[in-house]
């Protein structure tokens, strides 16, 4: 059975780190798996991710993040996501929909139903079985991503990260079943450690032998 798992939260976070012991996690199982990106995960989306994150572009209006972000999703859903799903694969996507309500809607203030419209069509409704939001309050996350240097999004202010990040609790708590919040403020092996309760939570059962 397909299983589609994508990965949120708040710049700084963990995501990478958290994300490579997950996928060493699956290897251990003999889980068929796939693991993308957004934005990204296909040429031409790679090269919308150029646009998005170089800072030279800091005046970019929301409306136009958020057409990008759906271009380059659209490309994804269609060429990568779906057609892994359909092969039976499990699916792990750092990032997808809810980045875009999250950082364009409630943080960026685009309307939410002009959002959503956009991309049900980019992703044909496309939704994941299970949403995993490494939470980590946005002083923390500063200091975790201050020797990296910081794209166009990460560096807006803290006023607009604290947006995002009462924003995906605020996911959670709308769609508690598909959404689960993580803090990420404990060591990286005890938050390992509840991402993958929740994920084997949906993976598929191994059948039995005989």
């Amino acid at each position: 059975m397909a299983v589609f798992i994508t990965f949120e939260g708040v710049d700084g976070a963990g995501k990478s780190t958290q994300l490579k012991l997950l996928l060493e996690h699956l290897e251990s199982l003999g889980t068929e798996y796939l693991f993308t990106r957004e934005p990204g995960g296909t040429p031409m989306a790679e090269r919308i991710r150029d646009i998005l994150l170089t800072p030279a572009y800091s005046g970019m209006s929301v409306i136009s993040e958020a057409f990008l972000f759906a271009a380059g999703r659209a490309d994804h859903v269609n060429n990568v996501i779906r057609p892994a799903l359909e092969a039976g694969k499990v699916v792990i996507c750092d990032r997808y929909v809810d980045s875009s309500m999250v950082y364009q809607g409630y943080a960026g203030g685009m309307p939410l139903e002009l959002l959503s419209a956009i991309n049900e069509m980019a992703t044909g409704s496309l939704k994941p079985h299970r949403t995993i939001v490494l939470d980590l309050a946005p002083e923390l996350a500063r200091e975790r991503r201050a020797a990296i240097a910081a794209d166009r999004i990460e560096e807006k202010g803290e006023w607009f990260h604290q947006q995002v990040r009462e924003a995906y609790q605020d996911l959670a708590r709308a769609e508690p079943r598909r959404v689960k919040l993580v803090d990420a403020s404990g060591s990286v092996e005890s938050v390992q450690d509840h991402i993958r309760r929740l994920v084997d939570e949906v993976l598929p059962r191994p059948r039995p032998r005989g």
